[in-house]
């Protein structure tokens, strides 16, 4: 898993100081880390992380890994560009990340007949074991995530970041990527 996960949760349990709340119209003032969306978008993605490692440390299986095999739970078979697009990574990444689930054997990958430049993408048995092994851990670390909120809340943050995601256009099969396991 990723260093410094504990630090992280540690950190995550900081309060952030709030210097000023005038935001970027605010003509010269300070707009405070805590008032920019990009920082609390990284913040609430650290927290996830941190999170996700814990729940789910056993597994050895990353949040990216989890969504790669979420993604071929449901296609069943995908290439890889497919699967980079779905959850919102470049190819090289991906790859990546497929090449080590399928050193765990979680996945396997073969040369697609179609296109031979194309790798073909599914699930194994064990594959397939360890999305079902780890359901409730990941379940439990989404909904730990956005503990604080309201069920109401929840499903307007939810809603929210797929609108942010999808005008931006990252939206796969109508959802942002992971949102999916989001939901709770």
């Amino acid at each position: 898993m990723e260093d410094g996960a504990g630090d992280l949760a540690k950190e995550a349990a900081l309060p952030v100081a709030r210097a000023d709340s005038r935001g970027p119209e605010a003509a010269g003032g300070i707009w405070p880390l805590i008032d920019r969306p990009g920082f609390l978008v990284r913040r609430l993605y650290q927290i996830h992380v941190s999170l996700f490692s814990e729940r789910c440390a056993a597994f050895r299986v990353t949040p990216l890994q989890y969504s790669l095999l979420s993604e071929l739970m449901v296609r069943g078979e995908a290439d890889q560009t497919t699967l980079a697009h779905a959850v919102a990574l470049d190819r090289t990444t991906t790859t990546g990340a497929l090449r080590r689930l399928e050193a765990r054997g979680f996945v396997s990958r073969t040369i697609s007949p179609v296109d031979r430049r194309s790798q073909q993408c599914r699930l194994t048995d064990e594959g397939r074991e360890i999305h079902a092994a780890m359901a409730d851990a990941v379940r439990q670390a989404h909904a730990d995530t956005i503990a604080t909120l309201s069920p109401a809340e929840r499903k307007l943050f939810i809603d929210l970041m797929r609108k942010i995601a999808a005008a931006h256009g990252q939206a796969a099969h109508g959802q942002a990527p992971g949102m999916a396991e989001l939901q709770t």
